[in-house]
């Protein structure tokens, strides 16, 4: 017996467990399931709609269905039921960059640095914000702060690639891309792909 079908077995047994229905959704979630987690995360806030985990978690449906706007809307509803939940303002910075909204994203993400100035993912959707509008060298400071945050972490390193990309500074990507190769295959194989590789 699965994960899933564990939970969903105790959910017949006790039908009315808010906690259990909870579980089960971010199973569906992260299994993929977005449907079945979106119709349990419905059936929960028909009956109790004051809970910002259970916004929270149905925000994070409808973005993995690509649902940005409804997904936005959640996260905005999280927010005002829980002012400190992080994770919902970052999710949230980055719906309304995604959407053209950058001032707006800008405003969530330094409200959230408010209350947590060491959130590196944060500073790295801050700086995203930056390039969108040009604002380079406050985009590389916002990169460089993730960076100083998290030094063992890859996204920072894409990050200011990608600001390196937006300059046409080929050395400086040469100098992430080196670093990208302990930390993100993946990602410096695009880069080698995109501005490296020899034809």
């Amino acid at each position: 017996m699965n994960d899933i079908e564990k939970l969903e077995a105790e959910l017949r047994e006790s039908p009315g467990n808010r906690q259990k229905q909870y579980e089960l959704a971010l199973c569906y979630l992260q299994h993929g399931r977005n449907s079945q987690a979106l119709q349990l995360l419905d059936g929960m806030l028909q009956e109790f709609n004051r809970d910002a985990r259970t916004f929270y978690a149905r925000a994070v449906a409808y973005l993995s269905m690509n649902d940005y706007r409804k997904a936005g809307c959640d996260f905005l509803r999280t927010i005002a039921l829980d002012r400190d939940f992080l994770d919902a303002y970052r999710h949230l910075g980055f719906i309304q960059l995604t959407l053209g909204k950058e001032e707006a994203a800008r405003k969530t993400l330094k409200a959230a640095l408010e209350k947590n100035p060491l959130d590196a993912g944060l500073y790295c959707i801050l700086g995203d914000v930056y390039l969108d509008t040009g604002e380079l060298e406050k985009a590389r400071e916002a990169f460089e702060k993730a960076l100083e945050l998290d030094p063992c972490s890859a996204e920072p390193h894409c990050k200011l690639a990608m600001y390196h990309v937006s300059r046409g500074d080929m050395k400086g990507l040469k100098k992430e891309y080196e670093i990208l190769k302990d930390l993100d295959a993946d990602m410096a194989s695009q880069i080698e792909s995109l501005f490296f590789q020899v034809s």
